[in-house]
């Protein structure tokens, strides 16, 4: 199963367009957007595992010009009635 994440950048100032174009340029960053708030970057990722989120991280996104720090909130997939991901609780037999 996929990791997807949302990753929430600060960056340093006016340079939140800059850093959102840029994101989007790097593989495994499905869409970036500069918003207001307490992040100026909103970004989501997919990586195929956790080794390849935190190599996507600190390789590529923090070594991207203007980023001054990152948070990452990796989405949790919901668990159906057996356990399995993705499985429907409401199907009946």
């Amino acid at each position: 199963m996929a990791i997807q994440a949302y990753v929430l950048v600060d960056c340093a100032a006016g340079k939140p367009h800059q850093v959102a174009a840029a994101l989007t340029k790097v593989a495994g960053v499905e869409m970036a957007h500069a918003v207001t708030g307490t992040y100026d970057v909103i970004a989501f990722v997919r990586t195929e595992t956790m080794a390849e989120l935190g190599d996507l991280l600190s390789r590529h996104i923090h070594g991207l010009p203007g980023v001054i720090k990152t948070t990452t909130n990796v989405v949790v997939p919901e668990r159906g009635a057996h356990g399995a991901p993705g499985s429907d609780r409401r199907r009946r037999a």
